[in-house]
């Protein structure tokens, strides 16, 4: 009877815990599995996201490959619209913005190049596409709105091949002691066994080399 007396005062006293705090341990526990399934569910999501758009650029390297406009076009819409936030969307604006370029569609090709930018989920892909819509306002000679784009924050890979763009843009306005310093920045950033080292030095050399004159 001790036992049962004991076993009843447990009881009780378990009661009245849950009576207390029991609604406050069911909603925690209601919000770490919640948050467990849609962690889960997000993988998921990205997982289906991922292989879903991997087929679709597949389709879209096909339409390359024919040289097919419009459907090259059609491919890139459908994939910034349904898979905007993967890899495969910024790698086909970039890629059809490029076979605009070369096609001498140029409102197409900084279309293209400008959804990169603003909707783009990699700071890497955005300053490719910033630096080649600078190589597009330059033969416009948007010369400003280039500078202008350029004048941003960007990793540092590619902080040479910035600089080496706003060198281009000033000797296009005839700023070449801007251009010089700008040309010098580039290749004081840029390592001693890149390919790209050359180029900017034949171009620091085409407009007087050293370093920029002090305005008299």
């Amino acid at each position: 009877m001790a036992y049962d007396h004991e076993e009843q005062e447990q009881l009780a006293s378990l009661k009245s815990w849950w009576h207390q705090y029991g609604n406050l341990v069911t909603w925690a526990l209601i919000v770490v599995l919640g948050a467990y399934a849609a962690w889960t569910g997000w993988n998921y999501y990205q997982r289906n996201q991922a292989a879903q758009a991997a087929q679709f650029y597949d389709e879209f390297q096909k339409a390359l490959t024919a040289q097919d406009k419009e459907k090259i076009q059609r491919a890139a819409g459908d994939m910034q619209s349904k898979f905007p936030r993967t890899a495969y969307a910024q790698m086909t604006a970039l890629n059809a913005a490029k076979f605009a370029f070369d096609a001498n569609d140029l409102p197409t090709a900084k279309a293209q190049l400008q959804w990169v930018i603003d909707k783009g989920a990699s700071d890497d892909y955005k300053a490719v596409a910033k630096v080649r819509l600078a190589g597009i306002l330059l033969d416009e000679k948007a010369y400003d709105d280039g500078l202008k784009l350029l004048s941003g924050s960007f990793p540092e890979q590619f902080a040479s091949v910035v600089d080496d763009r706003k060198g281009d843009i000033f000797v296009a306005q005839n700023k070449l002691d801007d251009a010089r310093t700008a040309y010098q920045t580039a290749l004081d950033k840029t390592e001693q066994k890149s390919p790209g080292r050359q180029l900017i030095q034949i171009k620091l050399d085409a407009i007087g080399g050293g370093t920029a004159k002090k305005a008299a």
